[in-house]
């Protein structure tokens, strides 16, 4: 059980890079003064097929053997899955809890209202922290759309950052897609759309957050456009 003593843990936020050596300097933070133990859910790759998720889940398991943290891989590829009592348990006790990338739209489809989603946010709630990555970050905001679909689909988040919208890849989304920051932004009024550049994350949180990594974040609110190095702190309105 949770400790309900406890505040909630940090939650990251990351524009690429997870399970990769420069996003080690974020896994420690986030861990630090908990238990050395990460678990992380391929979930977001789920359509790609098995050879996809289980090179998320080796290379989670490397990541972390490499940083001396105990591995605990969480295969959550389908529905059925998020409803698995022993794949439900493994989240429990653990000091992270990691959405890596893929779909975000099916992230959130696997996940929404399942017991496993009830389980990831009770350990937050109980102080360990929380990461997504590109589509394990965008699911945990407002928006998260259905990527494969071609056409940025919309679809409804999580919603435990209900006051964000996340894009990822920044500094390289005007290649794929130039219009995507003027229709998140657009999609979004009133909400903070935050541009995450790749190997760089948004950590803290749900309003007060510090930039890590090796570029920068770009926040859009009330029309306006801010950039943020590395070491910087950023507040962002409810």
């Amino acid at each position: 059980m949770a400790d309900t003593s406890a505040a909630p843990g940090p939650i990251a936020l990351v524009g690429s890079g997870e399970f990769l050596p420069q996003m080690v300097e974020v896994d420690r933070a986030l861990l630090q003064g908990r238990a050395s133990r990460a678990a992380f859910l391929p979930t977001a790759a789920g359509q790609e097929g098995d050879a996809s998720v289980q090179r998320w889940l080796g290379l989670g398991t490397r990541h972390y053997e490499a940083m001396g943290v105990t591995p605990v891989p969480v295969p959550v590829v389908q529905r059925s899955d998020a409803e698995d009592a022993d794949l439900v348990a493994s989240v429990r006790d653990v000091g992270l809890v990691y959405l890596s990338g893929g779909n975000p739209g099916y992230l959130v489809d696997t996940l929404r209202d399942s017991t496993m989603w009830h389980a990831i946010v009770e350990a937050w709630r109980g102080g360990a922290a929380l990461a997504g990555c590109s589509a394990g970050a965008m699911a945990l905001t407002a928006s998260a759309p259905d990527v494969r679909s071609g056409r940025m689909a919309p679809k409804a988040g999580l919603g435990l950052l209900g006051h964000l919208a996340v894009l990822p890849h920044f500094d390289r989304m005007h290649q794929w897609d130039p219009t995507a920051t003027e229709r998140t932004v657009d999609a979004h009024p009133g909400l903070a759309v935050v541009g995450i550049d790749e190997d760089t994350a948004l950590v803290g949180g749900p309003h007060s957050w510090t930039v890590m990594g090796r570029r920068t974040v770009t926040v859009f609110v009330d029309g306006g456009r801010t950039v943020h190095a590395a070491g910087a702190t950023v507040t962002l309105p409810s």
